[in-house]
């Protein structure tokens, strides 16, 4: 009995704990503030700042750490693989020596100088894999970093709560300047080194998620 009662404690714990929702915001894709103006006393005595963001003859587009762009997803893939494998081989060897000296071969009634073999093998194989994703919106996001060439390194998240659970997507990448439209708006096949993240949390997240027995069952841990 006090066996019983341990194994449905430890299965009550281990549930518990594969119930527990991860957090709905990532901080690593928390947006990036601008840089702070430079004080009065340790500016180089100029009228106009690079830091202050006075554009006078330049486009909107983003182009400092801190400034927004939006990112349109336009991600589509599709991925087909077929292979198939047909062999055949039969084969068959006689050998025999009826007479020998000029006299028939026997021992027993039977010729030992005859011998026969055959054999015969077939296999054959056949596999076919696709996939398919698509994924579609938008996202606006921060420049983080702004690297030595003008590229810049792009991060964001968009977190939307309905009805049982929240939604989000989360993006990363480059992006080069040259690549962003005159509405500030940058398409997500144009961003290097894209790390783009589709998921969510909450009951119907939980609903299509596999309880932790079935997925150590379907893990390489279980040896059967």
């Amino acid at each position: 009995m006090k066996t019983l009662l341990a194994i449905i404690a430890s299965v009550t714990a281990l549930s518990g704990c594969a119930t527990i929702d991860p957090p709905a915001r990532d901080p690593a894709y928390a947006p990036t503030m601008p840089v702070a103006p430079v004080s009065a006393q340790d500016n180089n005595g100029a009228i106009y700042q690079p830091v202050n963001g006075l554009a006078l003859f330049e486009d909107v587009r983003a182009h400092r750490v801190g400034d927004i762009l939006t990112v349109q997803l336009v991600e589509k893939t599709n991925a087909s693989k077929k292979a198939a494998t047909s062999t055949s081989k039969d084969q068959d060897i006689s050998l025999g020596v009826t007479d020998v000296f000029g006299g028939p071969v026997s021992v027993n009634g039977r010729n030992p100088l005859t011998a026969s073999v055959s054999g015969s093998r077939d296999f054959s194989g056949d596999g076919a894999s696709s996939q398919s994703n698509t994924l579609t919106g938008n996202i606006s996001v921060t420049i983080a970093e702004v690297l030595p060439n003008g590229n810049m390194i792009v991060r964001g998240e968009k977190v939307l709560t309905i009805n049982q659970g929240d939604e989000f997507i989360r993006i990363a990448g480059i992006v080069r300047p040259v690549d962003v439209s005159p509405d500030n708006t940058v398409l997500s096949t144009k961003i290097a080194n894209a790390e783009i993240t589709y998921g969510g949390r909450g009951t119907l997240a939980d609903s299509n998620r596999k309880g932790w027995l079935a997925r150590f069952f379907d893990s390489p841990l279980w040896p059967f």
